[in-house]
C-alpha cells in the first residue's frame, strides 16, 4: 500500500504519525482514505466540492500531481505521497 508522508500541520490529527500506509489506486483514493481514517485531516485537505485545497501541495514521488494526472494519478504499493500545505507570512514591512 502506498504510504503518506503526513506534515508537521496535520500530525495532530493523525495521533502524532508521521507517515501513514493508506490504501488506494489513486492519489485521490488513498488522500480519501487517510481522510476516512483520521477525518479532521480531510477537512484540511479537501474542499466541499471534494477538490483539493487551493493551498495544499501535493507530490507523488516528488512530482507535484497537479502537473500530473491530479487526483485521479494511478498509485502503486511501493509509491510515496508527500503532502506539503503551502505556507504564508514572513516580517512585516
Amino acid at each position: 500500500m502506498p504510504t503518506v508522508k503526513v506534515p508537521p500541520v496535520l500530525r495532530q490529527h493523525t495521533s502524532g504519525a508521521t507517515e501513514v500506509v493508506v490504501a488506494g489506486s489513486t492519489v485521490g483514493e488513498v488522500l480519501r482514505g487517510l481522510a476516512g481514517e483520521y477525518p479532521e485531516t480531510g477537512e484540511q485537505l479537501f474542499s466541499e466540492d471534494g477538490e483539493l485545497n487551493r493551498f495544499v501541495n501535493v507530490y507523488l514521488n516528488d512530482e507535484d500531481v497537479r502537473v500530473l494526472g491530479g487526483l485521479e494519478t494511478g498509485v502503486s504499493d511501493s509509491d510515496t505521497i508527500m503532502i506539503l500545505p503551502a505556507m504564508a507570512g514572513g516580517a512585516p514591512a
